[in-house]
């Protein structure tokens, strides 16, 4: 619900420069690498990682054998890859979660070819995606002592002209920015809470707390219903960066 559709697109993005050796960062589940593969030429290597190894094994579900990619746990600020190994990079929603992010692009540039692309995306800020702020709100007051705080994380790394610096420093050029704004059709709000609360690392924050992860759900899935409606439109807004190694 969050990542398919900003996936297609940055496959897309991806796979119009045809590049014949693509190395992904912070993969996750695999939901870009799954497109990646289906979009990119038929000879082109793909080089899919994660700090995580399990979550690479999730990912590893969604190839058939013989399908032409690779999964190696990776560190995206400590590449084990040799300089000048890739024509493309691409990390979807990673970079807020990099705790050195300019060391993140030097390694990018590092492991690029020259005329090599760079793509990655960020989520704007909270203003521009709600139910996510909502939920954030609503965490701080189920919690007011100690307010779970993971949605701070992803929704705080959005500034274009900071991360335009950054880059550019680590010596890329040709760099731009793209919004994305969707409206995202949400068949059943309570699976779309329960993702919300379960999919990622602020249910441990939960039960950290002593809370209850079910009882934020429902909390969260009637926020929806009452401000959304029984069939809700969420806006969901990403911001796409692009540059190249010269």
């Amino acid at each position: 619900m969050f990542f398919a559709d900003f996936a297609e697109e940055m496959a897309k993005r991806v796979a119009a420069f045809a590049p014949q050796r693509v190395l992904e960062t912070s993969a996750g589940t695999g939901i870009v690498s799954r497109r990646l593969r289906d979009l990119l030429p038929s000879g082109a290597g793909l080089t899919v990682t994660d700090l995580n190894p399990p979550m690479l094994e999730v990912a590893r579900a969604k190839f058939r054998p013989g399908e032409t990619v690779e999964f190696q746990p990776a560190d995206a600020t400590d590449l084990p890859f040799p300089d000048r190994s890739f024509d493309a990079l691409v990390c979807q929603f990673g970079i807020m979660f990099f705790p050195d992010k300019e060391k993140s692009y030097r390694e990018a540039h590092r492991v690029l070819s020259p005329g090599g692309h760079y793509l990655f995306s960020v989520w704007d800020a909270h203003r521009f995606n709600p139910a996510q702020r909502r939920t954030h709100e609503l965490l701080a007051e189920l919690f007011p002592d100690d307010p779970p705080r993971f949605y701070e994380v992803p929704f705080a790394y959005h500034r274009i002209d900071p991360i335009r610096e950054a880059v550019s420093e680590a010596g890329f050029t040709d760099f731009r920015a793209a919004v994305l704004h969707i409206d995202k059709a949400i068949a059943d709000p309570a699976a779309f809470a329960r993702g919300i609360i379960f999919g990622n690392p602020v249910v441990e924050q939960i039960r950290a707390r002593s809370g209850d992860p079910e009882r934020v759900v429902d909390t969260i899935a009637e926020m929806l219903r009452r401000e959304y409606g029984a069939r809700p439109m969420l806006p969901l807004q990403v911001i796409f960066f692009e540059a190249t190694r010269p």
